[in-house]
């Protein structure tokens, strides 16, 4: 029930793509500055056996962003959509083992803010921004055949959404872009099945 300091990360950064492999903290891409930067930098940590974060080959040049999807499908790490000038369709693929980038199919519509989570193996991509725009869309990647499948759309188009994943189900806490609050945030939580 208590917190104790990690090592800092080695840049001070926001809205950081990263999610955890086999005891690993991965981070892949991430924003830096009041100007929302996009940066490329890729770094890990596995907390039981290590006392800092390394630094791993960095996104391509073209692909960094942050504030994108990202979750770890059989020892990769998947960075869908996200932040760079503006939302974009990118989607990368980190190999932890070899420390390599690969390009993947993009996803079907372009978008940052966006939250998700793996549910037997598939990436699920829910809501996000498209511009200014809310997206209600949702949609999944299978990494075995380098597929996207649109799924039903959110009830509430949202973005800036907190998602957790519960006994196969996909949880939207929250989010932004409510024309209907002054605050702009929304109160809503949804579970896809």
């Amino acid at each position: 029930g208590t917190y104790a300091a990690g090592p800092e990360l080695p840049l001070p950064v926001h809205h950081v793509n990263a999610a955890v492999i086999d005891g690993t903290i991965v981070v892949g891409g991430a924003l830096q500055g009041g100007n929302f930067a996009a940066i490329g930098d890729t770094w890990s940590w596995h907390p039981a056996t290590e006392t800092a974060w390394s630094i791993r080959a960095p996104m391509p040049a073209g692909t960094q962003r942050g504030a994108g999807v990202a979750g770890a499908i059989d020892g990769t790490l998947i960075v869908a959509g996200g932040l760079r000038g503006g939302a974009v369709g990118d989607v990368s693929a980190y190999d932890l083992a070899l420390d390599t980038w690969t390009a993947l199919p993009s996803l079907p519509v372009p978008r940052d803010h966006a939250c998700g989570g793996v549910i037997d193996g598939k990436l699920y991509v829910a809501g996000g921004r498209m511009t200014s725009i809310p997206s209600t869309s949702t949609a999944t990647f299978e990494l075995a055949d380098g597929t996207w499948q649109t799924k039903a759309p959110m009830l509430t188009g949202r973005g800036g959404t907190a998602c957790g994943v519960i006994a196969d189900r996909l949880i939207v806490v929250g989010g932004e872009g409510n024309p209907q609050a002054s605050s702009g945030v929304f109160p809503q939580v949804e579970a896809y099945t």
